[in-house]
Order: C-alpha cells, then structure tokens, then sequence
C-alpha cells in the first residue's frame, strides 16, 4: 500500500505545482497565450501588465472577480471553447479597458448583466441559450461594434434595448431552432448580419426575407429544406420592396431545384448586387414537380434575366447536381445569358457552357474545376467585352484551339489556363490569339520547347511553370512587350537568352536544372531588374565563380540570395551557400595556369641545366656510357677472361708535366730494390688499336692500387680527370680501398675547377701523402708508399711476365702517345 500511496502524493503534488506554475506562450510582455493548457480554473500567475490574455480550448467551468481584478490593462480576453455555463458580468467590472470579450463555444444558458462601458466585440454564440441574452445593460454598451448571440426561440421585443445601437456586425447561432416571430430581425441596426443554422433542420424563409431586409451584408450558413416546395413560402411585394441587401452570401445549400429556383427569382428582383453560392447541392422535386410545371418556371426566369436586375457578381462554388433527369442544355443557355459582369461556376463538374446569343455583358468568367474541353467557345464572338476568363483544373489539350477561343474576344487581358492537359508541337499549327492579351498563365501543363512559337505577340506576363521545357529557341518569334516570364520548375540547362525578350524585366527560373548558370545574362538583358534563379542543382565549380562574382556586380538583382542558393554538387560540398564558396583564381583561369606552368617549367629547365653545366654532369654522363660501352665489348669479346686477375700493383696517373718526377723518382724508387712493385705506366702499358678510355679502364681494373699524381697541373688534364674518375668508380663498385694520393705540391683550392668536386671529396675525406722536400725525409716517404700498395701478385703471371720480358722485344714498342689537354 506504501507505494500507491506516494505515486497518489506524488500525484497531488505535481498537479498542484502545474496549477500554480503554469507559464503561458509569451509572444511578447503584452500577450499571454494560456489556450490549450487543459485548465480547469484562470492561473493566478497571469502578468500584471497583460493587454491580451487567451484561454480558450480548456476546461474552466466558472469564474470569479478575484482572478481578474489585478489585469486593470486587460484589453482582449479570449474564453472560448471552455465549459462555462453561468455568467456574471460584473467579473469583468474592474477591467474598465477591456474592449473584446469571446465567451463563444461555452455551455452558459444564464447570464447575469453588467455594464461593460467601452466593450466593442461580445461574442457569445453557441452556447445553451433559449431565448437571446439581450439585457438593458447591453443596450448602454454605446461602443459595441460586433454582437454574437445564440438562441433556440426569437420574438420580436428580443431587440429592443439595443435598436439604438449602431452594430458592424450581428452574429447568430441558432441551433435546435424552434421559433421564429416574423419581422423580429428588422428590429437590429447593422451593416452586417451572420446567421449559422443547425445543419440538421429546416432554416425559416420568414428569417432569411428578414435578414436581407435587415442589413447590407448578409450571410446564411446551413440552408437545409426537407419539405414539400408547395410548402415554400412566397414573399409578398411589400417585402421585396424593404430588401437592403447588396451581398448575400449562402453557404451550405441543400435545396430542392425548384426551391432554389423561386430563391433565386427573389434575389434576382432584389438590389443584391453580389451573390456567393457555396457548396450547393440540388435535388429533384421527389416526383411532385411535373415537365410542365418545371419548364415554365425556367422559362420565366430566362424572361427575368434578360431584362436585366441589379446583380452584378455571381459566384457558384462546389455545386453538386442529384437532379438526374433534366436537359442540362436549359441550365447553360440560362447562365449564358445571364446580364451581370462577373460569373464564377467552380468546382461544378461543368463540361461545356454555351456561347451567348447576343453581345454578352460579361467581363470576368472563371469555370476553374470543372470539365471544359477544347469546344469552349469556339467562333464565340459574343464576348467582346469579356476582360478576364480562367480556367484552371479543366481538360484542355490543343494550345493552338485555346488561341483561336480567344482570338474573337477583343477586350481579353487576362487568361488562366493552367493545370490543364494542353500540349503544342508545332508542326505547322497556327496560333491566333486575341491582340488585347497581355497576361497569360499556361503553368502546369504539358508544354515542351514549341511552345515559343504559340504565344500572343503582345504578351507583358507570361507563367510558363511546371512544364516541359529545356530550351528557349532561339529563332522564335519576338515578345517585345514582355516584362515578366516565369520559368520555375521546368528542365532548364541554363539561363535563356534575351533576344527575344527585350523589355524582360522580371525572370523566374527556379527549381530547374541549371548547374553554372551563364554569367553573361545582364549583358545581354540590360533591363532585367529580378532574376529568380534559386533552389537549382548548383554544380560549385570553376565555372559557376563568374555567376557569383556577378552577384556582387548585380547590385541585389538575385532574388532570395544568398539562402536558396546552395551548392548541390560535388557531395562534399552540398548543403554550401553559393556566397561562401570561393576558388583561387590561378585554380579557374586555363590561361593563366599554363602561363605559369610554362613558366615554372622554364625555371626548372634553367636550373637542371645550370646543375649540370656547373657540376658537369654531360662529362659524367659520357664518362658513364663510355665505361658501359668499353665493358660490353669486352664482355663480348672474350666472355672466358671476364673474371678480373690483378697484374700490376699499382696504376700511375699523373700529368705530362710531372712526368720527369715520375720517371726519375716514383718509379725507379718503387720497381727496384727488394720488393719491386710492378707499375702500370701508360707509355709502356696501354695495347695498340684501343681506345684510350678502354686502356684506362683495364689498366685500373688490373691494378690493385691506383696513385694518383696531384700537383696544380694535375688539376688541369682533361684525361686525369678521366683517370680519376674509373678509380673512384672502381672503389664504390669494389667496395675496395685502391685509391693513393700523393700531393706533389700544394693545391690551391681556387684553381680546382668546380666539375673536379670528387676530388675535393677525396682530399677532404682521404689521407694522402705529400711529397717532402727535405731529402732526409724521402726514405720515409718510399717506406710508407711501399707499405700502402704491398701485396702479393699471382704467381703464374709473374713468371710469364719475366718470360715475356726476356724473349718478346717486342712489349718495349707497346707505347702510345697520350694525348693530354695541359
């Protein structure tokens, strides 16, 4: 039990905190929206300052003078839709500035009157009331304008405290209605009379000649009659002769025929000037109406309507027919022929209307929704003065037959004829329309490119939206006069061109398919003031940045920028607004990126070719190819001797201009003594019938050491340089240690030239030996070049050497002349 009995606190607690917490809808400090809530009572925390207070569409039963005598500023107050059922005006008696009070939609039968001095409007329609709450104190309310009462019964002395009010409005609810005193409405004083019976009963003809013998305006609601139309009420002359009524509005009419019949002979003897006619129903006469009766009765009417009345206006909307055996053909001649201005048959299920037999009055038809076709009036030429004809929601098809309708109508200035089924393919189909046309609305309809080819010359607005179109043809015919031309919803590619359209000054091309619209537009439209080009797929690209720079130029031209225009395309850039898209112009201009790639590829080409000029790289490059070329050809020429046997142990490379050094000093030093070292000179070593590179290149292949002579005129032989070269690639190749430097004299680093860098690499990294110029210290000098290049040749070719050197005299002739660049 403990648990139901906290959920039961917990309960009682919540409710009595939403009482008391109850914030409402703050529009702003004057207005406190409370509608909705499910109240039972009027919060107590309503601000003190409130000038509009709503609680309508809740559950307050009763009020009370406490809970409003705090609101002195209270100006309206809503309390409609509640469950009130007693009221006292005098709740309301501190309130001295309330001016609109709405009680409607209540369950009050009994009310208890206050003078409410500057109240304005008073609504207290559809509630319980039996006879009408009309007491003297409302009769004091000089300021009231709109009255809103409701009752069961209604006699004549109901009125009388407020016959010397001068009402805007009376608003009348009269469900369950029971009693009608004749003549009682004539008591009321206002321009404006609203009656809404039951939906279920009978309404009171007496009632409906009161009331437009009442007001101006008049408005019944629920004209419902089950009774025999013998039954019907005819009114007398004296009463047609009252009628100020000059709009009449009926909505919800279910009548027999006949009876509408005789209702619409008293309008039409009446000053009504505009009829409205709503959701119209007619039936049949139930069998009590014979041919002979009912054809008179038409014929007398068609005999009333040429003679003309004071209608102007008529307006049928959402006309059902249960009248089923009768020749509509009457009913079409009747409306024809009608003499008033304006004629509105909407949603009738009218599938023709006839032409009139003589000049018709009419200046504005509008048969929208109903089931015309391509016959409609055509060689109609009774309709001179007709100024405005639509004709939405039918079945229309040919353009061109739509054309010839309207080419005999002289005054036509407007026509509406969309949503239709109206197709044109141009195939050699002539268009005639009417020369006064100057608006056109062909909107959702069927129509593709040709219809560029069927259009009135003097055209100022034309609608052409939710159709076919992809292109404006270029060789169409020109629209001079053409000020507005609406594209919207339509398969555009891109903005169409004005050469046709020279005074086009408002464009709409929304919901297309225009990716990159054409940034040239304004150029070639100067007098486009307006261009709708919103909610289209926008590819944002290079080509779309002119469009958007244009829109900085346009000086607002672009209707609804920046928000409806939005990238759609690439997807990583969907959902972006045109006007925070941005690209570097390098990234869009073609030109401008290949002059700079150009120039870039210039500049790279310049510095590869000063890299290579300075590091001479051309020299390594053929120095490389040469010792490919040199060791494919020995490859080939003797494939069984490529492995490499070492027969010298040192090869010498030295300048022309060192050679007497070599001659008298590195040589004799080295091949003689104990442990003569075998030398590779090129004087006596190089074959004859080689190239000097591939000598150079076996030389020091077959060598286990290379010495290398280094003085300032080394540096400046073009076949050292060479020399230094196969060594130093030999030693990366080899992985060997095979490189000896020996510094004859000192080098200056400015005479090197910039090409010999691996040299300097060298004599940066290397340790060589440097020639001493004091004799004690030669011995040294020899010992440690001995001991750097000693090593053990193959026996067998020492052996075959001293052999050669005994009976071939012939290896002393082996010398060639090296050429050398000093």
């Amino acid at each position: 039990m403990r648990p139901l009995r906290n959920i039961y606190v917990f309960a009682c607690v919540f409710i009595f905190m939403l009482w008391n917490n109850i914030q409402p809808t703050v529009e702003n400090e004057f207005i406190a929206n409370y509608s909705s809530n499910l109240l039972t009572n009027v919060p107590k925390n309503i601000p003190v300052h409130t000038h509009v207070l709503d609680l309508s569409h809740n559950r307050i039963s009763g009020l009370s003078i406490s809970e409003f005598i705090y609101l002195s500023d209270l100006q309206v107050l809503n309390l409609s839709h509640n469950l009130i059922t007693e009221l006292d005006f005098s709740v309301f008696i501190f309130n001295e500035g309330l001016e609109h009070l709405d009680l409607s939609h209540n369950n009050i039968w009994k009310v208890y009157c206050q003078n409410l001095a500057y109240l304005r409007h008073l609504d207290l329609s559809f509630n319980k009331f039996t006879a009408l709450p009309v007491c003297k104190e409302i009769g004091n309310m000089f300021h009231l304008e709109y009255l809103g009462l409701s009752a069961t019964m209604i006699r004549r002395s109901d009125f009388r405290y407020i016959i010397h009010l001068q009402l805007c409005t009376v608003f009348l609810t009269l469900e369950d209605f029971s009693l009608y005193e004749p003549q009682s409405l004539t008591a009321l004083n206002t321009r404006s009379l609203h009656i809404v019976f039951a939906a279920n009963q009978n309404f009171s003809f007496s009632l409906l000649y009161d009331g437009m013998s009442t007001s101006e305006i008049l408005r019944i609601v629920n004209l419902r009659y089950t009774l025999s139309y013998k039954d019907f009420p005819s009114p007398s002359l004296t009463l047609l002769k009252k009628i100020k009524t000059t709009a009449l509005m009926l909505d919800t009419v279910d009548l027999q025929w006949t009876i509408i019949l005789q209702i619409f002979l008293l309008i039409w003897y009446s000053p009504v000037e505009h009829l409205t006619v709503r959701n119209l129903t007619f039936r049949g006469p139930l069998g009590e109406l014979t041919e002979y009766e009912f054809l008179p009765l038409l014929s007398s009417l068609e005999q009333l309507m040429s003679l003309g009345g004071s209608m102007k206006v008529l307006t049928l909307e959402h006309v059902r027919n249960k009248v089923y055996y009768f020749n509509q053909e009457i009913l079409y001649r009747q409306f024809s022929e009608m003499n008033i201005a304006s004629l509105t048959i909407y949603d009738a299920y009218m599938p023709h209307m006839l032409c009139p037999n003589r000049t018709s009055s009419f200046q504005y038809l509008n048969f929208s929704h109903n089931a015309l076709t391509d016959e409609l009036f055509q060689n109609c030429g009774t309709l001179t003065d007709l100024k405005l004809l639509i004709l939405q929601r039918n079945k229309f098809e040919s353009l061109s037959k739509v054309s010839f309708m309207t080419s005999r109508m002289k005054s036509l200035k407007y026509l509406d004829i969309s949503s239709n089924l109206l197709s044109h393919d141009g195939a050699d189909v002539q268009c005639q329309w009417a020369e006064s046309l100057t608006e056109l609305d062909l909107s959702s309809n069927q129509l593709m490119d040709a219809v560029f080819e069927c259009l009135p010359v003097n055209i100022k607005k034309l609608n052409l939206q939710n159709n076919h179109i992809t292109s404006v043809p270029k060789g169409m015919a020109e629209l001079k006069s053409l000020k507005e031309l609406n594209l919207a919803m339509n398969r555009l590619a891109d903005l169409p061109g004005c050469s046709g359209f020279s005074s086009l000054e408002f464009l709409n091309v929304e919901m297309n398919l225009i990716l990159a619209p054409s940034a040239d537009f304004f150029q070639s439209c100067p007098q486009v003031r307006e261009l709708q080009a919103g909610r289209n797929p926008f590819k944002c690209s290079c080509e779309l940045q002119d469009f958007i720079r244009l829109e900085r130029q346009s000086g607002g031209k672009l209707f609804g920028w920046p928000a409806a225009y939005v990238c759609e395309y690439p997807e990583d850039l969907q959902g972006m607004q045109l006007k925070d898209f941005h690209l570097t112009e390098l990234a869009c201009n073609t030109v401008l990126l290949l002059v700079t790639a150009l120039l870039l590829t210039l500049v790279l080409v310049a510095v590869v070719a000063f890299l290579c000029i300075y590091l001479d790289v051309p020299w390594y490059v053929r120095m490389t190819w040469q010792w490919t070329q040199t060791k494919r050809r020995a490859w080939h020429s003797h494939p069984e001797e490529q492995e490499t046997v070492l027969q010298f142990h040192a090869f010498i490379s030295y300048s022309e201009r060192d050679s007497l050094w070599v001659k008298n000093e590195l040589i004799p030093n080295l091949e003689k003594g104990e442990g003569c070292v075998q030398l590779c000179q090129h004087e006596r070593n190089f074959i004859p019938g080689k190239s000097i590179v591939e000598n150079i290149i076996n030389c020091i292949e077959k060598s286990y050491k290379s010495i290398f002579v280094l003085s300032p005129n080394f540096v400046q032989s073009e076949w050292c340089h060479y020399e230094l070269y196969f060594a130093h690639h030999k030693l990366f190749s080899e992985n060997s240690n095979s490189l000896i430097l020996i510094l004859l004299e000192p080098i200056p680093p400015y005479i090197i030239p910039a090409r010999y860098h691996k040299l300097k690499a060298l004599m940066a990294k290397r340790t060589y030996l440097e020639w001493p110029k004091e004799r004690s210290k030669h011995p040294l000098f020899w010992a440690n070049l001995r001991a750097a290049i000693s090593i053990n040749l193959p026996i067998s070719f020492e052996a075959n050497e001293e052999q050669s050197d005994v009976t071939s005299p012939s290896s002393v002739l082996r010398v060639i002349m090296r050429v050398k660049k000093e």
